[in-house]
C-alpha cells in the first residue's frame, strides 16, 4: 500500500524531449538560395542544438558567399554541421563535403536535407554531400576523416564577451594550432559581435 508522502514515478520517453516540427526555410547567401529543413526555435534538450541555424553559421556563409574562390578543389569536412547550411552551401563551390555531427537526431534532419539538395529541383550542387557521425574530441575518427595532410578550419565565432575573444585563441594556440583574425570579418549579427578566424591544424 502506498504512503501518503510518496511521490509517483514518472517515466518520460526520450521523444518527449524530442522537436521535429521541421519547417522548409529559404536562406540566401549571395546568388545562392538554400531550402532547409530546421526549426525556428531551440530544442528543449541542449544536445539537439544542431536543428536550428545559429548565428555563427549566418556570418560564415555570408563569408564563404563573398570569398568562393577559397573553397575552389577542396575537399571540405564541416564539424557539428546541425542542419547543414554551411556544408551545403561549400557544396557549391568545391569538390566535395563530408558533413558531421554527433547526435543521431540532428543526423536525420542533415540526411533529409541532403535529400533536398539531390531531387531534381535542387540538383546544382557541384560537390558530393556525405553524412558522417563523429564525435566531438574523437582524434581517431577526426584523422580518418581528414587523412593525414595539413588541416585549415575557417571558425565563425559569436561572442557574448570580448573576453571570450582571447579564450578561443588561447585554446587553439595550447592545442598548437595557428590561429589568425581574418581581417574585416568583425561583425554584428543580431545582438551578437561575430568574427571569423582561420585556423590551421
Amino acid at each position: 500500500m502506498k504512503r501518503e508522502d510518496e511521490e509517483d514515478e514518472v517515466c518520460l520517453d526520450e521523444s518527449f524531449f524530442i522537436n521535429d516540427n521541421y519547417q522548409l526555410t529559404s536562406f540566401t547567401f549571395g546568388s545562392q538560395v538554400l531550402e532547409l529543413l530546421c526549426l525556428q526555435s531551440a530544442s528543449t534538450d541542449f544536445d539537439l542544438t544542431g536543428q536550428l541555424v545559429w548565428p555563427g553559421a549566418m556570418l560564415l556563409n555570408d563569408y564563404i558567399s563573398k570569398n568562393s574562390e577559397l573553397l575552389h578543389g577542396s575537399s571540405i569536412i564541416e564539424l557539428g554541421s546541425g542542419i547543414g547550411v554551411t556544408g551545403i552551401l561549400c557544396s557549391k563551390f568545391c569538390s566535395d563535403v563530408v558533413l558531421t555531427d554527433h547526435n543521431d537526431e540532428v543526423l536525420k534532419i542533415l540526411k533529409k536535407n541532403i535529400d533536398l539538395q539531390t531531387s531534381s529541383k535542387n540538383a546544382n550542387s557541384n560537390a558530393g554531400l556525405a553524412v558522417e557521425k563523429l564525435e566531438w574530441g574523437n582524434l581517431e575518427q577526426f584523422i580518418r576523416f581528414k587523412g593525414q595532410g595539413q588541416c585549415k578550419f575557417i571558425l565563425a565565432y559569436m561572442s557574448r564577451a570580448k573576453v571570450m575573444d582571447s579564450l578561443v585563441i588561447n585554446e587553439a594556440t595550447r592545442h598548437k594550432m595557428t590561429i589568425n583574425e581574418i581581417a574585416g570579418t568583425r561583425s554584428v549579427v543580431g545582438n551578437h559581435e561575430g568574427v571569423i578566424f582561420e585556423v590551421t591544424l
